[in-house]
This record gives structure tokens, C-alpha cells and sequence, in this order.
């Protein structure tokens, strides 16, 4: 069997170098994707000292160009895209009383908008192959919601709807569509949070500690797998059971 290829948004640090890292290690080909194309370089040598394949392209969600232009570009090196990991996100939070258009059209624009037209780009080869795994990286507050965050939380909200209904669309063609929903996470957009605050989430998770990205990273890879054929339209929750 021909070795998979894998393309992962925000491949550059946190969340998504993880996913990319764990994807590889399954034997997967890997194109990174990011805005910041030097980041991705290292990790694509982290990942080419293991003596697995790695591409560099630069992805910008909000920009449908940018977007065509990658995927065009990843098809045209590695032939096809097997696996979709959406997990480029961003925040602008504000309380919503307050939150300006531009704050909310942006969060909107690349965590919800970007990652469907990423999907877009892939379902057509997906359908040829019939075989697609599309993995979504959504988040404990599209579930359960977080004061100053209306807009990051409808966006995640509305990545786990769409979900669901390419699920739907999708299962008659061998194409799983599942979602992964982290808690609080060790990464840059939670390294700024307060001593304090941090302590105030520490509180609420049973598992007593904040996730590492390699938690989220084993259960994308195990999504992205053959071990998962079965699984479709499912939100996991890797939260430490902070939201049940």
C-alpha cells in the first residue's frame, strides 16, 4: 500500500508541530502548513532527521487564494492529500459587549471559514481514493462555551456542525470526518494566561493538570488511522474531564 499523506494547518509550533510529529511517526508523508514558513522548516527537519518526508507550504486561512495555492501545491509533490488535520486557529477575545466587527469577522473568517474551504480542497481526491480522514481541531469551549470568547467559541462550535454534516455527506465514499476537542492545553495562546488564572482552571479539571499537544497529537493519529474506520461524526473530548 502506497504511504499516506498527511497535510496539517499551523504545522509550526504547538498543537499542530505535535500532530505533524505523531503522523509522521505512523508512517505518513507530511506536508506542513503555516503562515510562518521558517518555523515549518524546522519542524519539517525535525521530522526529515527521522528519515520520514516532510513539505513545506504557506497557508493563510483567511485568504481563499492562499488556500488553493497550498493544497494545489502539496498535490503537485506528494500526488494526492489522504489526511486533513484543520488545526490552524486563532483569537482575538473580547468581551462581546464590546468586540468589534474586525475581531469577529477574523476569528470567524479563519478557524471556521479557512478550515471548510481546506476541506474543499481535498474531497475530490478523497472521493476518487475511497478512503479520507478529515480531523478537525475544535475545542472544550465550542461545547461549553467561555465569557470573552463568543467569537473563538461559535467558530469551534461551528467546526464541530460541520463535522457532522460532511460526516453525513461523506461516509458513502470511505471518508471519516471527526472532530478533537482539547481542553486547556500547554501551548503559546495558553502560556499567556496568569499564574492565577491558570490555577483557576487547574481547579476545574479532574485530571489536575493542563494537556501537553502530544495528549491531542495520539488522538488525531488514532482518528487518521485504519484502527478508526469505524468512527465518524464523533467529537472526542481530551480535556482532563473538564467538560463531560
Amino acid at each position: 500500500m502506497n504511504t499516506r499523506v498527511a497535510f496539517v494547518s499551523g504545522a509550526s509550533r504547538g498543537i499542530g508541530k505535535a500532530c505533524a510529529l505523531a503522523l509522521s511517526a505512523a508512517g505518513n508523508r507530511v506536508v506542513l502548513a503555516a503562515r510562518d514558513t521558517e518555523k515549518l522548516e524546522e519542524v519539517a527537519a525535525e521530522i526529515r532527521l527521522k528519515g520520514a518526508e516532510a513539505y513545506v507550504t504557506q497557508l493563510d486561512l483567511r485568504s481563499i487564494d492562499s488556500i488553493k495555492e497550498a493544497f494545489a501545491k502539496a498535490a503537485k509533490e506528494f500526488g494526492r492529500i489522504d489526511i486533513l488535520v484543520n488545526n490552524a486557529g486563532i483569537t482575538k477575545d473580547g468581551l462581546a459587549l464590546r468586540m468589534k466587527k474586525d475581531d469577529w469577522d477574523l476569528v470567524i473568517d479563519t478557524n471556521l471559514s479557512g478550515s471548510f474551504f481546506a476541506i474543499q480542497q481535498v474531497l475530490q481526491g478523497m472521493m476518487r481514493e475511497r478512503w479520507g480522514r478529515i480531523v478537525n481541531i475544535t475545542s472544550v469551549v465550542g461545547e461549553a462555551g467561555n465569557a470573552g470568547q463568543a467569537n473563538y467559541s461559535a467558530s469551534k462550535a461551528g467546526l464541530i456542525g460541520v463535522t457532522k454534516s460532511l460526516a453525513q455527506e461523506m461516509a458513502s465514499r470511505g471518508i471519516t470526518v471527526n472532530a478533537v476537542a482539547p481542553g486547556f492545553i500547554e501551548t503559546d495562546m495558553t502560556g499567556v494566561l496568569s499564574a492565577e488564572v491558570k490555577e483557576k482552571v487547574l481547579a476545574g479539571i479532574p485530571l489536575k493538570r493542563m494537556g501537553t499537544p502530544e495528549d491531542i497529537a495520539a488522538a488525531v493519529a488514532f482518528l487518521a488511522s485504519d484502527a478508526a474506520g469505524y468512527i465518524t461524526g464523533h467529537v472526542l473530548d481530551v480535556n482532563g474531564g473538564m467538560y463531560m
